[in-house]
């Protein structure tokens, strides 16, 4: 039997959090950096003005030839502190990761290539870094500017590209050099919905026609359905499952459910003699917490809040944004005259199918038309498997303007 082309044994990575005092005189710094050596000398470590934090623990698995493996788990799970060390851009701190082949990542906008070069060069220069000969990146190139759709930009320095044209033409460049091994994060994400299903088709060509291996972190779980056989789920910087794709998506889902209701909210000091957000929750249209859903799928944001005096003219505010920031809907509630007071709004989503994905969830509340606050903390998970079936409206990615139910509680 071959070896895995991916051996990932105990693998753990620590980071130290400084918790060190900014130092505004140069006699501040250098006693500073004096207790720091003296610390190291004692053999304290980070000592008591830093925090040690494990960003990985304790983390292995196995990649064959030809695999394709998917990568998911919430945010700050480890999962790009994984990729990095799986791209040798750094080193574990624990345990050991064996890479056997030429490795191809894209792990973020940008990555590898040099702002002041044209795109042409960074195509040479990319192939040059995997260890291709010139002539090889040469009888790829035509390919790669084709599927990147770059052509009229492809002398102009790569500075002056947008986010969307840097992915394209990074993951034509990783794709078609031909790597052994093919790492890509979620910077997917930026490009539109056309290029990212062209993306997902060339990934599964060179896996499935190819044999090469692909390693896939994604918020968007349609697209691991779809692409990858095998997943694994991060959880604080450890393997909480993995194996088949559905069963581990499963089990993602019943962990965000189980943890997805908001915390409570703690207003900023200059809201507290107007008002602010008590709490912001997702949930299933019976009122359980929701953080996975089908396309189609009804859900309702439900959102409390206190006013802290009588408001003239007040409005609620939920929208919906992509992993860009892109709004895609946008619902206000009726303007009301209110007296101070705790307040209950429901928003509820019933003819908007969004498309599967992964979007972030707005709140904001306004005064005469004058927003006072604004709050993103919350993801809706949304996938294409098994849709229910009816679909009173598409959104596609235009801006979708009050299409919730809105109703509102004064609370006791």
């Amino acid at each position: 039997m071959s070896q895995p082309v991916i051996s990932v044994t105990g693998l753990g990575k620590r980071y130290y959090l400084s918790h060190e005092k900014r130092s505004d005189t140069l006699r501040d710094t250098l006693a500073q950096k004096i207790r720091q050596f003296g610390r190291r000398l004692a053999g304290g470590g980070a000592g008591p003005e830093g925090e040690e934090f494990w960003a990985l623990r304790d983390i292995s698995f196995d990649v064959n030839q030809g695999d394709v493996i998917g990568i998911v788990g919430r945010n700050g799970a480890g999962k790009s502190t994984l990729l990095k060390i799986l791209s040798r851009i750094t080193e574990p701190t624990t345990g050991r990761a064996v890479i056997r082949g030429r490795v191809a990542s894209l792990l973020e906008v940008g990555t590898g290539f040099h702002p002041e070069l044209s795109g042409r060069e960074n195509i040479y220069l990319n192939g040059a870094i995997l260890g291709m000969m010139r002539a090889e990146i040469t009888r790829k190139f035509d390919e790669i500017v084709a599927f990147a759709q770059v052509e009229k930009f492809l002398d102009t320095q790569v500075k002056h590209y947008s986010s969307g044209m840097y992915v394209r033409l990074a993951f034509a460049v990783a794709a078609h050099l031909e790597p052994e091994i093919l790492i890509v994060d979620e910077v997917l994400a930026v490009g539109d919905i056309a290029f990212q299903k062209k993306c997902l088709g060339k990934m599964e060509s060179i896996a499935r026609r190819e044999g090469r291996t692909v390693i896939f972190v994604s918020h968007n779980l349609s697209a691991l359905r779809q692409l990858c056989p095998v997943s694994l789920l991060l959880k604080d910087g450890r393997v909480e499952a993995q194996g088949p794709t559905p069963a581990v998506l499963n089990t993602y889902a019943r962990g965000a459910e189980m943890s997805g209701a908001a915390r409570p909210l703690a207003p900023t000091p200059d809201l507290l003699h107007r008002g602010y957000l008590l709490s912001v929750d997702l949930q299933r249209t019976d009122g359980r917490t929701l953080v996975v859903a089908r396309v189609g799928e009804p859900w309702q944001v439900k959102v409390r809040l206190r006013l802290c005096r009588p408001m003239t003219h007040f409005v609620a505010a939920v929208g919906l944004v992509t992993n860009e920031g892109v709004g895609l809907q946008t619902v206000w509630s009726e303007p009301r005259d209110l007296p101070a007071g705790d307040y209950e709004y429901t928003f509820v989503q019933q003819t908007v199918a969004l498309a599967a994905g992964s979007y972030g969830i707005v709140v904001g509340l306004s005064e005469n038309d004058q927003g006072f606050q604004q709050e993103e903390r919350l993801r809706l998970e949304i996938t294409g498997e098994e849709p229910i079936g009816y679909y009173g409206a598409t959104s596609g990615y235009g801006l979708v303007l009050n299409s919730m139910r809105v109703t509102m509680t004064p609370c006791p």
